[in-house]
Formats: structure tokens, C-alpha cells, sequence
């Protein structure tokens, strides 16, 4: 029996080209302004420091050269701790000034809605910040819609392709594995979760993708949307 739900963001509730088209570019043109007027903040500095202890440079670390580095991360769509905690950072003036509002797939919105007034507990875990996430669901085109979600998990948690981040999760979760439902568009996160024994329902939005997999598929449930979701 499902008595708990964890879902991604990105693809899953959300729209890969908000996250591609608009806050990419947004932290890629901020960040050397955003490092520069906060370089010596203790937050800020932390994230620097694990950026040059990936680069292995020792000799300083300055907020051009760390920008450069970052902007290679940011074009790369490395999903690296550091460059997730800044960016989240960075988006926060954004989602403040009201540059952008989340997006959410009115069928995600309708499903976690219903989910939540069933009171099923739902958890949020996404290569994004913490921090990141929080804006996200605090600055969405549904308005701050954090009442709906339980907790939500990170890369400090462990990377989403690693079967002992779920196992980590659902342990925090309180629940066993094979209490969660996981929903996710990548399929080796799909398969991490299936061996840490969770549920798992893979969401594939794009139409010509269903259909490829749908023919072929052989060990997943997949799905279009959140409307075809069922917990039973």
C-alpha cells in the first residue's frame, strides 16, 4: 500500500525548458555580479570553497575565476552540490523581483492537491538545492503552494542515480521503501529507487517518447501524466 509519495521536479511537476530557458541563463548572467557583492559571506564562501576543492586549485580562489567555473558547470548541467546551493542563492532575487514564477503542470498541481487533502505525506527530491526548491514551490504560478509537500531532499542526501539515496530517504521518511511511491522522468533514477524497493511510476510528458517506450517497455509503469496516476 502507497502511504507516502516522492517526486522530482524538473520534467516531472515541471516543465524541463522553465528550468533550461529561464533559470539556466538567469544564474549564468548573475553569478560573477552575485559572487563579487557576496563573496565574503559565510554561506556564499562555504560553496566557493568545495568549488576549489573540486578544481583542485590551491593557490585562492577569486570570484571571476570561480564565475568561469561555474558558467561551465551551469552550460554542462553538472549536478554538483556547490553549484546547486549558489544557484538557488541566485534565483531567490529573481523569484523575489518577479522576474519569473515557477512552472507546474496543472495536472501535477491537480494530483499533489488531491494527494495532500487525502493526506498522503508528500516529499520533494531534486538535484536542486534544498534551499532552490523552496522557491520554487514558494514563487509558482500556483502562488506558495510548500503547504502541499512534507520535507524535500537534495544531493546532500546522495546523487538520484545511487540506490542507497533512497534508502537514505526513506528513512528519514519514516516509511519503508515499498510504502513510497517514487515519480520520476529519468529512468536510472526510476531504477535506483526500484532497487532500494520503492514504487516507482515513470513519467514520460513527451508524447513520440511515450509511444517508443510504450512498445518496448517490459519492467516499468509509465505514464503521460499525473492524471493517469493511480495509487491503488
Amino acid at each position: 500500500m502507497i502511504k507516502a509519495i516522492l517526486t522530482d521536479i524538473e520534467g516531472t511537476t515541471s516543465s524541463i525548458s522553465f528550468v533550461k530557458d529561464v533559470l539556466f541563463p538567469y544564474a549564468y548572467q548573475e553569478i560573477e555580479n552575485f559572487l563579487i557583492q557576496h563573496f565574503n559571506n559565510d554561506l556564499v564562501y562555504e560553496q566557493v570553497r568545495a568549488v576549489c576543492e573540486l578544481e583542485g586549485l590551491k593557490d585562492g580562489c577569486q570570484p571571476r575565476q570561480i564565475a568561469e567555473i561555474l558558467r561551465e558547470w551551469i552550460k554542462g548541467d553538472r549536478k554538483l552540490t556547490p553549484l546547486k546551493e549558489l544557484q538557488g542563492m541566485i534565483w531567490e532575487k529573481g523569484y523575489k523581483n518577479g522576474d519569473y514564477q515557477a512552472h507546474i503542470y496543472p495536472d501535477a498541481y491537480d494530483k499533489l492537491t488531491q494527494w495532500h487533502g487525502q493526506n498522503i505525506p508528500i516529499y520533494i527530491y531534486s538535484s536542486g538545492s534544498v534551499y532552490a526548491q523552496k522557491l520554487f514551490f514558494g514563487y509558482s504560478d500556483y502562488g506558495n503552494i510548500l503547504n502541499l509537500f512534507s520535507g524535500f531532499f537534495d544531493t546532500n542526501i546522495g546523487y538520484k542515480q545511487e540506490v542507497n539515496s533512497y534508502l537514505l530517504i526513506s528513512e528519514q521518511m519514516g516509511f519503508l521503501p515499498q510504502e513510497i511511491l517514487f515519480l520520476s522522468d529519468i529512468e536510472k533514477e526510476i531504477i535506483s529507487a526500484r532497487k532500494a524497493g520503492m514504487k516507482t511510476i515513470w513519467v514520460i510528458r513527451d508524447p513520440e517518447e511515450f509511444r517508443e517506450v510504450n512498445q518496448q517497455n517490459q519492467s516499468h509503469r509509465i505514464v503521460r501524466d499525473f492524471q493517469d496516476i493511480n495509487l491503488i
